[in-house]
C-alpha cells in the first residue's frame, strides 16, 4: 500500500489487511447528484477498487450550489462522465465504470450483479424501489440516502439478510404526495452531511465496522440537529413478493396507475405530436423545434393551454417522474391522448436532432 492510504493504515481497526478489502471492493454509485458527489469523492480517495456510477443526466446551472464535483463549465455534460474525470485526478488508482443510459427494470439486474454495495443517490420514489428489488433479488446490500429541505435520512437494506425498503416503505406514496428537490428546494449543504454518511455506512459494510444501520433509519435535523433512530423489522412477505419474481417492476404511484408511457423508439416520423417540456424554466436551456411547448408543471394546475386535438400530448421531464405527474393532470382535466415520455429530455433533444 502506498503513502496515500498511510493515515487509514495506522488505525489498528484498518491497518494494512483493511485498506486491502478497501481496494478490493466494487461499490455501485446510483445517481451523481447531491448526495452522489460526496459519496463518490470520499469513497474514491479512500481507496475503493472499482467504483460504478450510473446517472444519464446532465449537468445544469441550478445544481451547482450543492453537487460540488460539478463546475460552471460542465454544464450540460452528463454528470457520470464528468464525475469520473474529476474523481481520477483525486486517485487514479481507483477504476471508474460509467452509466450514461437509463437504469430500467430491463438492465438493473445487468448493471448491479458485478458490484458487492449498491449505493441509492436517486432523488426519485420509482428509481428506490427498483434499487431496493434488484438488490434483494441478488443479495446486495443497498446504503440508502434521503433528502427533505432541511432534514436527511439514513439506512442499510438488505444487510446480511437484513430488512429491504420496502418492510420500511412497502406501498409508494402517491405522485406529487413528497415532492423533490426540483419543485421546493433543498440546503445546499444537507445532501453533503446525508452523503457523507452513506460512504460511511460503505466503509463500515467492506471492513465489517461498528454498527451498520441495517433495520434502523436515522433522520438528521440539520436546522436543530435533532436526531432520531428509528427501528424497523423484517417482513418477510416483502422479501417473499419481490423474489417470485423474474425481475423487477416499475412501481406506479397510486395516481399514477394508468398514465400511459411511451418510448422514443416506438414513435413513428409521421406521428402528430405536440412535446411538452414540464421542467422548470431555468432547467431548459436547450432550443428545440416550434412543436415543443414549455409548460413547467408548476403552471399545471391553472388553464392548461394545450389544443385538445387528436394528435398526441407527449410530456416529457428530465428523467420521467414530473412528467408522469403532468400527463395525470391533463388527462383529469379532460385531455385525450396524453403520454409520458419513458426517456428524459437529453435522449429526446439527441432524437429530435437525428430526425431533423
Amino acid at each position: 500500500m502506498n503513502e496515500r492510504y498511510t493515515r487509514h493504515i495506522q488505525l489498528e481497526e484498518i491497518g494494512l489487511s483493511g485498506q486491502q478489502k478497501l481496494s478490493e471492493a466494487k461499490v455501485l454509485v446510483i445517481g451523481a447528484g447531491g448526495l452522489g458527489c460526496p459519496i463518490l469523492q470520499y469513497l474514491t480517495t479512500a481507496g475503493i477498487g472499482t467504483l460504478g456510477i450510473v446517472d444519464l443526466d446532465t449537468v445544469s446551472l441550478s445544481n451547482l450550489h450543492r453537487q460540488i464535483l460539478f463546475s460552471q463549465n460542465d454544464v450540460g455534460k452528463n454528470k457520470a462522465v464528468v464525475a469520473k474525470e474529476k474523481l481520477l485526478t483525486l486517485n487514479p488508482e481507483t477504476r471508474i465504470d460509467t452509466f450514461t443510459f437509463p437504469f430500467t427494470e430491463d438492465n438493473c439486474l445487468e448493471i448491479i450483479k458485478n458490484y458487492d454495495i449498491v449505493v441509492d443517490g436517486t432523488d426519485n420514489f420509482v428509481t428506490r424501489y427498483l434499487i431496493n428489488d434488484a438488490c434483494v433479488m441478488l443479495n446486495k446490500p443497498v446504503v440508502f440516502g434521503a433528502l427533505y429541505k432541511f432534514e436527511g435520512q439514513v439506512s442499510v437494506f438488505n444487510y446480511k439478510n437484513g430488512p429491504n425498503y420496502r418492510c420500511l416503505f412497502p406501498i409508494p406514496p402517491s405522485a406529487g404526495e413528497i415532492p423533490n428537490c426540483n419543485e421546493i428546494g433543498v440546503l445546499g449543504i444537507l445532501p453533503g452531511i446525508i452523503g457523507l454518511i452513506q460512504a460511511n455506512e460503505v466503509i463500515k459494510i467492506i471492513l465489517d465496522l461498528g454498527e451498520v444501520l441495517s433495520g434502523k433509519i436515522l433522520y438528521l435535523n440539520t436546522l436543530n440537529y435533532q436526531q432520531r433512530l428509528v427501528k424497523f423489522k423484517k417482513n418477510e412477505e416483502t422479501f417473499n413478493a419481490i423474489r417470485k419474481k423474474e425481475k423487477p417492476e416499475i412501481v406506479s404511484t397510486n395516481d399514477c396507475l394508468f398514465v400511459n408511457s411511451i418510448s422514443l423508439q416506438n414513435i413513428k416520423m409521421d406521428d402528430d405530436i405536440v412535446w411538452i417540456d414540464v421542467r422548470e424554466l431555468h432547467e431548459t436551456p436547450e432550443i428545440y423545434n416550434d412543436d415543443v411547448l414549455k409548460l413547467p408543471l408548476k403552471s399545471f394546475e391553472n388553464k392548461l393551454e394545450i389544443s385538445d386535438d387528436n394528435s398526441k400530448k407527449i410530456f416529457f421531464c428530465q428523467s420521467g417522474i414530473r412528467s408522469q405527474k403532468a400527463a395525470q393532470i391533463a388527462m383529469n382535466k379532460g385531455f385525450q391522448n396524453c403520454y409520458s415520455l419513458k426517456e428524459g429530455a437529453k435522449e429526446l433533444r439527441e432524437w429530435l436532432t437525428g430526425k431533423k
